[in-house]
């Protein structure tokens, strides 16, 4: 009799995992369908008219590590039909509450739908080490989100575009190259976060300093692998100093004072902008601009401030993509400036541009 009991013992067992297993799958299945609504008011980097509802939302990449955006919806939208959308990327270093949102929710006032997202390793979605640098998972995130979006009832997945901001800028480009689902890419005082690392701005960064830079995160490993201290690098000084580089001073204004300074949970303020030294040299092996060429006929629009120290990136873009394409001056701004200053940047003109290739 004891053989039959334990046949029975271990087979409800069995049941019993696979009632569990087929729960949390049906629980994961439905996670990323969850639209937790939310109140602007909460936030002091940006800001939201009435006329836009806000949702938190959640979603899995293609490695299965979950996404968490902000999603702007208009109040009078009518979600029995469907509409363009707009993917909207953080600058390197920043979360969505820094600039990405004040472009999605000003871009939600003028009809569309916006989803801006934090990347990977940064603010609210997932992946470990915190601030790590991983430029191809940042591109996926912005297909995992066209995903997201393209699954809605109320979005045209054949009408999405995205807006990258800063480094952001390069990701959308890295995204679009492989990804024709996204019809439009707009890219606000770009960044090529893979020049920006190997030869500093304008060049200025020797090729022996760049060997030392990589000798120095290369034996960083060595100290995380055995379980030493995380080391950071770059990033936004914490204090203003009296030698303090005027392109800090202007990161400075922005990420280290009230205008956009904010801090995700679970986070350390001494921390935010600031990606790991180990991790850092992955953005030398990150070329966006090979093969932009490719992306065409889907159309490009790049932005910059004429006063912008990082204006030679959005210059060389242009210079490198096919028709259609446009490059856009904004008089008197600074690279900073077109993060949240709503006075300068030109929101008519990607108004224009979206609802002329998205509709």
């Amino acid at each position: 009799m004891m053989k039959p009991i334990k046949i029975i013992i271990a087979a409800s067992l069995m049941i019993l995992a696979q009632a569990c297993t087929e729960k949390k799958e049906k629980e994961q299945a439905k996670k990323p369908e969850e639209m937790e609504k939310l109140s602007p008011k909460d936030y002091t980097t940006f800001k939201v008219d009435d006329s836009i509802e806000m949702y938190r939302v959640t979603f899995k990449n293609l490695y299965k590590m979950d996404v968490v955006g902000h999603l702007f919806i208009p109040r009078n939208l009518d979600r029995g039909t469907k509409h363009a959308a707009i993917i909207v990327g953080h600058p390197m270093g920043a979360v969505k509450e820094q600039s990405a949102d004040v472009y999605a929710s000003n871009m939600a006032v003028r009809g569309f739908i916006t989803l801006a997202i934090d990347l990977s390793f940064w603010g609210e979605s997932e992946g470990e080490p915190r601030n790590a640098i991983l430029p191809d998972v940042y591109a996926e995130d912005f297909s995992a989100a066209v995903d997201f979006l393209g699954t809605r009832d109320f979005v045209d997945r054949n009408s999405i575009g995205v807006i990258g901001v800063c480094g952001s800028g390069s990701f959308v480009i890295s995204a679009a190259k492989i990804d024709p689902r996204m019809k439009a890419v707009a890219t606000v005082s770009m960044y090529d976060m893979g020049s920006a690392n190997r030869n500093a701005l304008n060049h200025s960064q020797t090729l022996e300093q760049r060997k030392q830079i990589i000798a120095e995160a290369a034996e960083q490993r060595y100290a995380e692998f055995t379980g030493g201290t995380t080391k950071y690098t770059g990033g936004t000084v914490l204090k203003l100093q009296n030698n303090t580089h005027p392109i800090q001073r202007e990161f400075f204004d922005f990420y280290r004072t009230p205008r956009g300074e904010y801090t995700p949970k679970g986070t350390s303020r001494e921390t935010t902008t600031k990606p790991t030294l180990s991790s850092n040299t992955k953005f030398m092996n990150f070329h966006p601009f090979n093969d932009i060429e490719t992306i065409s006929p889907r159309p490009m629009l790049f932005i910059t401030g004429d006063q912008a120290h990082s204006k030679e990136f959005s210059e060389d873009a242009y210079k490198r993509a096919a028709m259609p394409k446009e490059l856009v001056y904004v008089n008197g701004a600074g690279h900073v400036d077109l993060y949240d200053k709503t006075d300068l940047i030109p929101f008519d003109k990607l108004e224009t541009f979206f609802t002329t290739h998205l509709r």
